[in-house]
């Protein structure tokens, strides 16, 4: 459901309201009571719901710590001159 952002013509209160896409726009102002709101033309607003949305979500194997952690993703320190590893 996409975020509509209103502003009232009479008092120029502004107001965000989560919305369907097929709901009547908002007509009343909530801080004076007129019937001036408009619906303004802004920038897309969304939410990400539900669990994850992280960047292992689609990985598998050693790629799937990616970040650093101390699992499966760290990589073995290449050997110096004498072939040590450090």
């Amino acid at each position: 459901m996409p975020i509509y952002e209103y502003e009232c013509k009479a008092c120029g209160h502004r107001l965000e309201k989560l919305q369907k896409i097929s709901a009547a726009p908002l007509t009343d102002c909530p801080a004076c009571d007129a019937a001036e709101l408009d619906r303004l033309i802004s920038a897309a607003g969304f939410r990400l719901a539900g669990g994850g949305w992280y960047e292992t979500d689609f990985k598998t194997g050693s790629k799937k710590n990616l970040a650093g952690g101390s699992e499966g993703g760290q990589t073995a320190a290449a050997p110096g001159k004498d072939g040590a590893v450090a």
